[in-house]
C-alpha cells in the first residue's frame, strides 16, 4: 500500500517530504530532528483492528500500513518483533503488584530491541539505493545492524567505543561488519560517524539523527496494544540512553491513539543510571538538558549527550510521565532478581528498567493495581562480565562421586 508521510522539524516545525531530506532539518541542523506523521484519517478508512487479527505475520511487517517504508519486501529476511509479553506471577508476588508485564525484546534475532530500528534502516537504505550502512553504537544497535545487513546482503561499517563489551563486538565480527573501535566515548563515536557519512556514500543508521529509526522502535508499543487486546497499560517503564527508545514507545501508543484503537496513552516512565542521567536531571529540574560525562556499567545507556533528549522530554511531558535514576549497584542487583523471579536474563541497560520498577514501587509511584509494562531491551548474554559481578553463588567442584555430592547436599 502507498504510505503518505510528512516529516516535521521538532524545533522550527518546517515540513519536508522524504525526497527533500534523509536525516535532519536543513535549517536547524543536528538540533532539528524530524517527527514523522501519517495520513491517520486515510489509514482509518483502509485498515481495521480486525485486519491485524487475521494477519499471521508476527513480525514488524504486520504494521506496514503505519511504517515509513515503500514495501515490507524491503525489510531484511530475519524477522524482528513478535516478542512475548510475559506476566510473571512470582515476580508480581515478590513486588506486591498484580499486573506487571514484561515485554521481552531480548527475544529478537540479535537479542536486542534495536533489531526493530535496524530492520527499518535496511528498508530505507534499499529504498534510497545505498549498499552500505553505518552507525555508532555501544554495541546493541551495531550488532542489530550488522545482523540485518548480513540478512539483506548489505555492507555494515560500525564505530564503537573501545569499552564495548566483548560479546557485542564478537557479534559484529561474526556478521561480517567492518568494525572500528574508537579511543573515546560513545558520544565521540557518534560525532565521528556523522562526519564519516559526509565523506562516504553510506546510509547513516544513528538514532537521534535518522528520523526513520524511531518508527521501527514504536512497533514494540504497537505489539503491546495488541497483546493487551487494545487496552492500553497505565504505565510503561523503559531504560533511557539517548532517548530514542522512550520516544519510540510513546510514538507507538500515540499513533494507535490517533487511529482510535486505544482509549488512552499510558504514562511513560524513564529510568537512567545515575552516572549517565542528563534526561532525568533535566526533566526533574524543569531545565534544559546539560551534557555530562557518562560513567555507568550499563553500557547500552552510557550516553552523556542524549541526541533525542528533546523528543524524550516531550514524550514524558505529554504522557504525564516521570523520570528516575538508579545506582549501578541497584542495576546489578536487579539483573539477579529479575532472572531468579521471572527466568528472564537481562543485560545491565535492560535491567535498569527493572531497577526502576523496584524503586518506583518502594516510592509508591507504582500502585498494586496498576497495569504496568516494563521493556527488557537486551539479553544478559550480551554482557556476562557485569552480570557475574552480582553473583552470590559459585560453582562447586566435585568428583563424580555420590558420597561427595551427599556430603555437600547434607551441608
Amino acid at each position: 500500500m502507498t504510505i503518505n508521510i510528512e516529516l516535521k522539524c521538532i524545533k522550527c516545525a518546517k515540513s519536508y517530504t522524504p525526497k527533500q531530506t534523509k536525516y535532519v532539518c536543513h535549517d536547524c541542523g543536528y538540533d532539528g530532528l524530524l517527527d514523522i506523521f501519517y495520513d491517520y484519517d486515510g489509514i482509518k478508512k483502509s485498515v481495521k483492528k480486525a485486519d491485524l487479527k487475521k494477519n499471521p505475520d508476527a513480525s514488524i511487517a504486520r504494521y506496514d500500513f503505519i511504517l515509513p517504508i515503500k514495501s515490507k519486501k524491503l525489510l531484511p529476511d530475519i524477522k524482528s518483533g513478535g516478542t512475548p509479553l510475559v506476566k510473571s506471577l512470582r515476580l508480581n508476588d515478590y513486588l506486591g503488584l498484580k499486573n506487571l508485564y514484561i515485554k521481552d525484546d531480548s527475544r529478537n534475532p540479535t537479542a536486542s530491541f534495536k533489531d526493530r530500528a535496524s530492520a527499518v534502516a535496511v528498508a530505507k537504505a534499499r529504498e534510497f539505493g545505498f549498499d552500505t550502512i553505518t552507525c555508532a553504537s555501544t554495541g546493541n544497535a551495531a550488532s542489530s545492524l550488522a545482523g540485518a545487513c548480513a540478512s539483506a546482503g548489505l555492507k555494515s561499517v560500525i564505530f564503537v567505543p573501545k569499552t564495548a563489551p566483548e560479546a557485542k563486538v564478537a557479534q559484529l565480527l561474526i556478521y561480517g561488519a567492518d568494525v572500528f573501535m574508537i579511543n573515546g566515548s560513545y558520544d565521540e563515536a557518534f560525532d565521528f560517524c556523522l562526519e564519516v557519512t559526509k565523506k562516504y556514500p553510506w546510509y547513516n543508521r544513528n538514532t537521534g539523527y535518522n528520523p526513520y529509526l524511531l518508527e521501527g522502535k514504536k512497533t514494540s508499543a504497537l505489539e503491546v496494544c495488541e497483546q493487551l487486546d487494545f487496552k492500553a497499560p497505565d504505565k510503561v517503564v523503559v531504560s533511557v540512553g539517548d532517548g530514542c527508545i522512550l520516544s519510540g514507545i510513546y510514538k507507538g501508543f500515540s499513533d494507535f491513539y490517533k487511529l482510535g484503537w486505544i482509549d488512552k496513552i499510558p504514562k511513560i516512565i524513564g529510568v537512567q543510571a545515575e552516572g549517565a542521567n542528563p534526561v532525568a536531571k533535566a526533566f526533574n529540574s524543569g531545565k534544559d538538558i546539560i551534557p555530562q560525562e557518562a560513567n555507568t556499567i550499563a553500557d547500552s545507556i552510557s550516553v552523556g549527550y542524549p541526541r533525542a533528549g528533546g523528543q524524550a522530554l516531550r514524550a514524558l511531558i505529554e504522557s504525564k510521565g516521570a523520570m528516575i535514576s538508579v545506582k549501578d549497584s541497584e542495576i546489578i542487583e536487579a539483573i539477579k532478581i529479575l532472572a531468579r523471579k521471572s527466568g528472564i536474563f537481562a543485560e545491565p541497560a535492560a535491567a535498569t528498567a527493572f531497577a526502576g520498577v523496584i524503586k518506583l514501587k518502594n516510592k509508591g509511584i507504582l500502585k498494586a493495581n496498576d497495569k504496568i509494562v516494563m521493556i527488557v531491551t537486551g539479553h544478559g548474554l550480551k554482557d556476562i562480565k557485569t552480570a557475574v559481578c552480582g553473583l552470590d553463588k559459585k560453582p562447586t567442584i566435585i568428583n563424580p562421586d555420590m558420597r561427595e555430592l551427599d556430603k555437600y547436599i547434607s551441608g
